[in-house]
């Protein structure tokens, strides 16, 4: 028997997904391994490989580039040498009402030109429409207007996920403001050392899986309706892409050093930019950062990243007049975003891992390691 070729599902919510393109021609043979086609499902773009040998059979209504497909949905077979080829369809006429320039179609009755081409533009068939004409002519009028199209596969990927933090958490936020001016200070010697400078990103992942070693619970899930403590501090960033917002996961970052870090980082976003990121390298992560201070906001109410515990916002950096005893000094000072799911943990664990965070990035050099 023919071997189907479905749609496979990429994501946890994933439902459809856009048809990229066919990597092979129909006929083409087809070894184990080899990359049938390409498929964006949640935020990623992926090359679907085949798990069989056969022939490549792409029928007639293949779903063509840009066409949604449904997850599981047959979209092609493989057939072998004890298949039966099949029979090529046969093409359709229909008969022209004479002197009317009118054409019967599959059920009788008479489309007028302007219906057909309404119809073939907007991908309808046109045996389906009833028509309003006398003795039911199907007139272009009649042929339903293109629906508006669907979101793209990432854009509804997101939304469904902010879906599910919402009605899947208790989300509580408190912010704090940091003292970053020894931060700073870090980096600017790190500009003058030469080689790749570390982004204020890459400093806080290392300082906040310092701090979630130290409060593991931060870094908690809740699934199966319990919760299930982190077995590595894998972290999510998000980034922004003319996709939309997406999270690369960077692994093990207590283990990785920061110059390594910040080479695992480029090219994370680089990549993410470039919408060549894999679905595997955005699951699996027990916290995110996110980051805005680029467009000038302090302070923000971040969104929990199902089915992890907490988010961290991180804002601008600004320069501002604190007073420290009796004087008035000049401080650089960050306003940390911390919002966790109350469902796993209190508000005294998540103030005390906020409160350790800050502290790691007021007094930063012993917890960073190139």
């Amino acid at each position: 028997m023919p071997i189907p070729i479905t749609v496979p599902r990429l994501g946890w919510n994933m439902e459809h997904g856009t048809f990229v393109e066919w990597l092979k021609a129909d006929g083409d043979a087809v070894r184990p391994g080899d990359s049938l086609f390409r498929l964006e499902g949640e935020k990623a773009t992926e090359e679907v490989e085949s798990f069989d040998a056969g022939t490549l059979s792409i029928p007639p209504d293949a779903p063509k580039p840009g066409d949604q497909v449904a997850v599981g949905a047959v979209i092609g077979y493989l057939r072998t040498l004890d298949d039966e080829p099949t029979s090529p369809v046969a093409p359709v006429s229909r008969p022209v009402l004479p002197g009317t320039g009118l054409e019967t179609g599959a059920t009788g009755r008479a489309t007028t030109p302007r219906a057909r081409r309404a119809a073939a533009e907007r991908g309808i068939d046109i045996a389906t429409v009833a028509g309003s004409g006398r003795g039911g002519r199907v007139r272009e009028r009649d042929i339903p207007s293109p629906a508006a199209p669907a979101p793209p596969s990432h854009r509804r990927a997101i939304a469904a996920r902010m879906v599910a933090s919402h009605q899947t958490t208790a989300p509580v936020t408190l912010t704090s403001a940091v003292d970053a001016s020894n931060l700073v200070n870090l980096r600017q010697q790190f500009k003058a050392a030469g080689g790749a400078v570390p982004s204020l990103t890459d400093f806080l992942l290392k300082l906040t899986a310092s701090a979630l070693v130290q409060h593991p619970a931060l870094a908690s899930q809740w699934l199966d309706d319990a919760i299930r403590p982190p077995s590595r501090y894998d972290i999510g960033v998000a980034v922004d892409t003319d996709a939309g917002l997406l999270v690369p996961v960077v692994r093990d970052v207590p283990s990785v050093g920061l110059r390594a870090l910040v080479a695992k980082t480029l090219d994370l976003y680089d990549r993410a930019r470039r919408g060549e990121l894999k679905a595997d390298e955005m699951r699996g992560g027990c916290f995110t950062i996110t980051n805005l201070g680029a467009f000038g906001i302090d302070a923000f109410t971040p969104i929990i990243n199902p089915p992890e515990c907490a988010i961290l916002g991180v804002g601008r950096i600004e320069r501002r007049p604190v007073v420290r005893g009796e004087e008035v000094v000049i401080r650089e000072l960050l306003t940390l975003s911390l919002t966790f799911d109350h469902r796993v943990v209190d508000g005294a664990p998540a103030a005390k891992f906020l409160q350790a965070v800050a502290k790691l990035i007021e007094n930063p050099a012993p917890a960073i390691s190139t």
